[in-house]
């Protein structure tokens, strides 16, 4: 199976994820790629659509579509912006410079730069060691050596950084987490913001 094939079928649940929610049939997208794409990238992109159905208007950066969804477009004057997108497992700067030009505003990327390999599962990771270790003082289990309490851990872990996004305090409570000769074994850590902060400190 080709690389746009497999994007295809990508496109074809986003587009009827579209279509049950506004009610009606997509048709039409404009989609967007990394800045740093080239050319055969975005045609690949472009056909991907096509195969999904799709009539692909435009093929446009993720900065720039960040930019607009900013309305970034819509504020006087030149000038030079930095776009940051953290993403799953990468991290990108982008450099985008926004002009006037005849009435209109256009967006140019004059730079991109990042990290492949860092993204929002290295700060899940870090939340995981916290919450092993802690377990692991408490109860001497190690809970690395437990697949089924890791995967657990892990799910436990996203959804406390998300929670900390919006609140100073989250509680991690997974009973049953594991068991010894002497019975089930309960995890219940509370994690701050701050303890989050101090955690990644060094990845950001």
């Amino acid at each position: 199976m080709a690389p746009q094939e497999i994007s295809a079928r990508v496109l074809e649940k986003m587009k009827k994820t579209a279509e049950d929610f506004l009610g009606e049939k997509v048709t039409e997208a404009v989609i967007t790629v990394p800045a740093y794409f080239n050319d055969s990238q975005r045609q690949a992109t472009k056909d991907a659509g096509r195969i999904a159905g799709l009539d692909v208007k435009r093929i446009i950066n993720e900065p720039t579509a960040a930019a607009l969804a900013y309305g970034l477009d819509k504020n006087g004057g030149d000038r030079k912006i930095a776009v940051y997108d953290l993403g799953g497992g990468t991290f990108d700067v982008s450099i985008i410079e926004i002009a006037e030009v005849d009435g209109e505003k256009q967006f140019e990327v004059l730079a991109t730069n990042g990290d492949t390999f860092l993204g929002g599962e290295d700060f899940d990771n870090r939340v995981i060691e916290y919450l092993v270790d802690e377990f692991n003082k408490d109860q001497g289990i190690d809970l690395r050596k437990d697949p089924l309490a890791l995967q657990r851990l892990k799910d436990a872990a996203e959804r406390a950084k998300i929670e900390l996004s919006t609140s100073q305090q989250t509680e991690v409570n997974l009973p049953y987490v594991t068991a010894n000769a002497s019975g089930p074994k309960h995890l219940n850590i509370k994690l701050t913001r701050a303890k989050l902060k101090a955690l990644v400190e060094d990845l950001v």
